[in-house]
């Protein structure tokens, strides 16, 4: 049935213009000006905005309200209440007051904190975020009206990924701002926009529940590779299979109704891989849509027969998945600072800011590593299917080129755009851009946005963004300070854009950052390689990134420490459990099958001997022979992951903790599945307990 989008896109929201229709015109005045320019409404208009949002929402067919906020767990959270409240004359009465709606109380003492307060302190407080607009969200189980709000503690402290990133994107706006006025522009504010593409893959959803691991962990604990992985490239933007196709129809709807400007779709480069990537929206308004668009994802895959799995690294020896963060500054008047113009050797105001963002990015390598750091997204970076886990920026031959003319002080000639000569006369000719794109860039120029490649596909997009809008922040603050006091500004900006270039050029590389070369090269510039998590937490709270942070009003000292003892606590949880499920898998499933195995290999030599002294069991005894050594090493291995994961477990928590998990843990998770994974290609296939990766990933 075909679907008209015009109509159905938004339906699901209380959208400005379900707004403008439905209060009155004082009203709607005050909510916007408030939208747009910051303050508080009063509680009068709270009550009218509040009971035309319940009306339009139980028309929509709504019995509850929920204020839909992102505690520290990296998902969302929701605690349903109906819209009833006492009975008046016997009478039924729906209610939702200005004071529900703007404020509300959930109990923060099962949230992650990080110490930030007590287990046994529990309120804490959802404030209505009034620049994301509220939504129904129709679910199995009804409808409900959903206010996204921000979370925090009794005392003010921020225990969700919303409240810090608010406060990021006024702080780079205000800077932003004073840089523009000093070009003469007048803008009111300076958004920071995203379009993040979500990889994610579909398996059956009868594999899926065959597989402990993915049940419990979210990817593949053992398995050996399949005789085809993705070598052959065909599975890239090829045609989409009936059943995911429909899958893909209908999130697509679902998502339209949900204002979610879904726009591309496609196969991804690994067997049962995908892509959807939306149209770029204002940040806090793009994560909300993300995290929607990945809860909607796991609730309409089942009706396929279908599960979605979005860690970021399901199966060996295929592509994982990631997130690009595609970042990009816009005006309240519709310009976007970060592209160049037909000639960006003369757009003194572009190549200011392109200046700022490379000073950023080079001064806060570390935080933007940490800002990406996961227990699966270490299994990606550096893996030659995702950036290397080393910070850089592509910006292109040409602009390369344009900075290092400003550098030496020389002339830049302009490169016209060439034709593209393709072979075929009767095509259209066409312009070919002055420069490729470089995907195995973490932090690439794309025309008109940064792509910030490294993201996890699991993860919220939330940390990363704040970390980019913060330093982004600085170096703006770092530039107007010193135009401010310019007497000849057009010189003090050549200066400024020189000297910055010369100071932050180590950073920029647009060569292939896979290849061993490049490590070596980075570290030649001083570049650090960060390789896991545990190694990148440290950079939250390091006395730098505290100064930056509490000089923009981000996080505090004690928000900081928090949240780095949250990861390092994330990191031990994820790994404990990975090493419990391989333990319980082994010495309940893999073992007795094995054992099965090796009984019916035993049989059949006896059976054979008996039958004929002289035939040849020599190939059925050296796979008994190879079995049986394989089965001891997984006891051997058994025996030592249950040794030191006891250890992890026991030692003091925070880095100490996630330090015996990294060094110790993960090695011994590695040793365990090296024989397990081998025995798979032996033993027999309807003996093996488990979904095969070539069962897992060609049979959708």
């Amino acid at each position: 049935m075909s679907v008209n989008i015009t109509e159905i896109f938004g339906s699901n929201v209380f959208s400005t213009d379900v707004m403008r229709e439905r209060l009155p015109k004082g009203v709607f005045r005050e909510v916007m000006d408030v939208m747009e320019n910051g303050g508080n409404i009063s509680i009068e208009t709270a009550d009218i905005v509040a009971n035309a949002m319940k009306d339009w929402a139980v028309e929509k067919g709504a019995t509850h309200y929920t204020h839909w906020f992102q505690p520290l767990t990296g998902i969302t959270a929701e605690k349903h209440d109906s819209f009833l409240t006492r009975p008046e004359n016997s009478r039924t009465l729906l209610q939702l007051t200005g004071k529900q709606l703007i404020m509300g109380e959930s109990d923060a003492s099962s949230f992650p904190s990080g110490g930030l307060r007590s287990t046994h302190y529990a309120r804490g407080y959802t404030a209505w975020d009034m620049t994301s607009p509220a939504f129904v969200k129709e679910m199995t189980a009804g409808t409900i009206l959903c206010i996204p709000t921000i979370f925090v503690s009794y005392h003010g402290e921020a225990l969700d990924k919303k409240t810090p990133l608010l406060r990021s994107m006024n702080a780079l706006s205000n800077q932003a701002i004073r840089v523009l006025k000093l070009f003469g522009k007048d803008v009111d504010y300076v958004s920071t926009t995203v379009g993040p593409e979500q990889e994610y893959f579909l398996i059956k959803k009868e594999d899926y529940e065959a597989r402990q691991d993915l049940i419990l962990t979210g990817r593949t604990l053992f398995g050996a590779p399949s005789a085809k992985g993705q070598e052959l490239e065909e599975h890239y933007f090829g045609v989409i299979r009936p059943e995911v196709s429909a899958f893909m129809k209908e999130l697509d709807e679902e998502l339209w109704k949900l204002g979610i400007p879904a726009k591309t779709k496609h196969n991804e480069v690994a067997p049962c891989q995908h892509e959807l990537a939306p149209i770029f929206d204002t940040t806090n308004v793009a994560i909300d849509h993300n995290l929607l668009t990945m809860e909607m994802m796991k609730k309409l895959a089942p009706k396929y027969g279908l599960v979605c799995l979005q860690h970021e690294k399901p199966f060996e020896g295929v592509n994982g998945s990631g997130k690009h963060n595609n970042w990009s500054l816009s005006t309240d008047t519709g310009v976007n600072l970060l592209s160049p113009g037909e000639t960006p050797h003369e757009n003194a105001q572009f190549l200011l800011f392109l200046a700022a963002v490379i000073q950023a990015v080079d001064d806060y390598q570390g935080l933007l590593r940490a800002s990406v750091a996961t227990a699966g997204n270490d299994h990606r970076l550096g893996a030659n299917e995702a950036p290397p886990a080393i910070i850089s920026m592509f910006l292109g031959d040409e602009l390369t080129e344009i900075l290092e003319a400003i550098e030496n002080s020389t002339d830049y000639s302009q490169k016209d755009k060439t034709e593209m000569k393709v072979g075929v006369h009767i095509l259209p000719r066409f312009p070919k851009d002055t420069t490729d794109r470089n995907r195995t860039s973490p932090f690439a120029f794309t025309g008109n946005k940064f792509e910030f490649r490294m993201l996890g596909s699991k993860s919220s997009i939330s940390g990363p963004n704040i970390v980019l809008n913060t330093i982004v922040a600085e170096a703006f603050k770092e530039a107007a300070d010193m135009l401010e006091k310019a007497e000849d500004f057009d010189m003090a900006v050549h200066d400024f854009i020189k000297e910055t270039l010369a100071a932050h050029k180590r950073i920029i590389f647009n060569g292939n950052g896979y290849s061993d070369e490049w490590v070596a090269e980075a570290e030649r510039r001083g570049l650090p390689n960060i390789r896991s998590m545990v190694d990148a937490i440290p950079a939250l709270t390091t006395d730098k990134a505290v100064k930056l942070f509490e000089a923009f009003g981000v996080f505090t000292r004690a928000e900081l420490e928090s949240r780095s003892e949250v990861e390092y606590e994330n990191y031990s949880k994820a790994i404990n459990i990975e090493a419990r499920t391989m333990y319980d898998m082994a010495s309940k499933s893999i073992i007795p099958a094995v054992i099965k195995y090796t009984t019916q290999l035993a049989s059949s030599i006896a059976a054979v001997k008996g039958v004929c002294q002289e035939a040849d069991v020599s190939t059925q005894t050296e796979l008994l022979i190879e079995t049986s050594k394989l089965l001891a090493e997984i006891k051997t291995a058994l025996a030592r992951l249950l040794e030191v994961t006891e250890k992890a477990a026991a030692a003091e928590g925070g880095k100490v903790q996630a330090l015996v998990y990294h060094s110790q843990v993960v090695p011994a998770m590695e040793a365990l599945r090296a024989p397990v994974d081998q025995l798979e290609m032996i033993v027999d296939k309807e003996l093996w307990p488990m979904p095969s990766y070539g069962d897992l990933i060609f049979e959708v």
